[in-house]
């Protein structure tokens, strides 16, 4: 490989920009349900609550924009996805293609790690859900999956699959009165759990399909 002398070919390192921390910020805020589905974003309020000009902002709401967050409506504006059915059927048709491809890649690695790391999520998912805690029930519930992905150690499904749950998080904030605590959730968590401690990708597979489809009918309601 020859060298480039005299030419810079890569920037310094710098710390992270105000856009992604406006990103970041606005992130958080849709997926705690802060910022409703379908709520309007506008420029103006949102630079002010923040305290940043509007080139940053505009930049972070680009990014949102490109991660399928924010939508744009010609002459309108960005506006907020909705958390409709058929949205939150296809963010779990995605979520199961990532979650099954990670799955498999932990099969072919150390699926003990990935076991013990998943089951102790499932005890503090346990005794939330003992305690009566639906909040933290759904956070261990979403930090599973994200547990789940990241032992794959792929960073492009890792990248992917953070948007996907920032929409579920979504989904579950918009629609809680149909997605309450029950002990299948966690009974469904800890035998995924438990396929991976087996070794058995099977069976992984299988479950994770099931654990998709019935997470789409609570969140829906068709269940």
């Amino acid at each position: 490989m020859t060298e480039m002398r005299g030419r810079r070919v890569v920037e310094p390192v710098e710390q992270e920009s105000t856009a992604s921390m406006v990103a970041y910020r606005i992130r958080e805020a849709i997926a705690n349900g802060d910022i409703a589905p379908g709520s309007q974003l506008l420029e103006v309020d949102y630079a002010a609550q923040l305290g940043v000009s509007r080139g940053p902002l505009r930049e972070g709401l680009q990014r949102l924009t490109q991660e399928g967050l924010l939508v744009a409506h010609r002459n309108r504006g960005l506006f907020v996805i909705e958390m409709s059915p058929e949205n939150v059927a296809d963010i779990f048709v995605a979520r199961e293609a990532i979650e099954r491809a990670a799955a498999a890649q932990i099969h072919d690695g150390d699926s003990w790690a990935a076991a013990m790391a998943l089951l102790e999520v499932v005890d503090t998912m346990a005794t939330a859900g003992a305690q009566g805690d639906v909040h933290r029930v759904s956070e261990a519930d979403t930090l599973f999956h994200q547990v789940l992905v990241e032992h794959a150690h792929s960073p492009r499904l890792t990248r992917i699959h953070q948007t996907l749950l920032t929409e579920t998080r979504m989904c579950i904030h918009a629609m809680e009165h149909t997605y309450q605590f029950d002990e299948r959730r966690v009974g469904e968590h800890r035998e995924i759990a438990e396929s991976f401690k087996r070794d058995d990708p099977i069976l992984t597979d299988r479950l994770l399909v099931a654990h998709m489809r019935d997470a789409v009918e609570r969140l829906t309601g068709d269940d």
